[in-house]
């Protein structure tokens, strides 16, 4: 049966969140059941992507991210995939009419990690809005569940969001990045000369926009509103160990916040939600 085959394919995805992003897998725990399935189903084909530019580095990169680009297109003309993580992918698209332009944008940044290239504030822009703020407006496009009126008016702060998110990642990984990967993302930035000075300037820009994205969050609906406050509120931890680790270090260390952390954010948010303050 069939139905056995996309259950399974939802399972693989759920389970390529949980190995991949505690952070993340917590925060779906926060939605309501109905909408879990299709969240997984997005973060497990995003991190498919990511894996093929990041990880798989004694395999030809260009002609594994072209052959996903065209099982995608595949899947979603046919309506299924062989690829459980790809089945879940198109499923969810096809149920929550998500805009293909925003797949198209987010495997376009993908290539953009294959290539040596010097970002300046244009490129650093694009990058970003395909890596990240069209993976927020897929995940919107599912939360607000077909509404268009209440999607384009929460997609400003959705875009917000995943920026905020992704600068934090930037921030995060910039170790391995430069010195395993040889990317910086940062225009205008000398690595040599990565000073506390530099790294504060990007920090009060990450800092404005996570102020602007909870006002959107405060305005999602009850069924995605704690799961996505709670994702915000772990990036939040990791910002501010971030910003209390100087920039030396941060050259020659990966930050984290520990899994017991976590919870405790995780509790102290629930609270906070169900005592409306948020």
């Amino acid at each position: 049966m069939k139905k056995l085959f996309d259950e399974l394919s939802y399972e693989v995805s759920k389970s390529t969140t949980k190995k991949y992003s505690t952070s993340f897998s917590l925060g779906i725990l926060g939605l309501n059941p109905s909408v879990r399935p299709a969240i997984y189903a997005i973060y497990g084909y995003v991190r498919l992507a990511d894996e093929i530019v990041d990880s798989f580095h004694d395999y030809d990169k260009h002609r594994l991210l072209n052959r996903l680009k065209i099982e995608t297109e595949s899947a979603l003309n046919e309506g299924i995939s062989l690829n459980p993580i790809l089945q879940s992918f198109q499923e969810t698209v096809h149920k929550y009419n998500i805009d293909t332009e925003l797949i198209n944008q987010f495997l376009h940044s993908m290539e953009m990690d294959l290539q040596k290239l010097d970002y300046n504030f244009e490129l650093y822009n694009e990058y970003i809005y395909g890596s990240a703020e069209v993976v927020g407006l897929m995940c919107l496009q599912v939360f607000t569940e077909g509404n268009k009126e209440k999607y384009e008016y929460l997609k400003p702060y959705a875009m917000k969001l995943g920026s905020a998110f992704q600068k934090v990642n930037f921030l995060r990984d910039l170790k391995d990045d430069y010195q395993v990967l040889g990317r910086t993302y940062f225009p205008k930035i000398d690595m040599n000369a990565f000073t506390n000075g530099v790294k504060y300037q990007i920090e009060a820009e990450i800092e404005t926009e996570f102020k602007e994205a909870l006002a959107g969050i405060k305005m999602l609906p009850g069924s995605s509103k704690f799961g996505v406050y709670l994702a915000y509120k772990y990036y939040l931890s990791l910002f501010h160990k971030i910003k209390n680790t100087g920039a030396e270090k941060m050259m020659h260390q990966r930050i984290r916040v520990p899994d017991f952390q976590k919870l405790v954010v995780m509790v102290k948010s629930y609270v906070r939600y169900k005592t409306a303050l948020l």
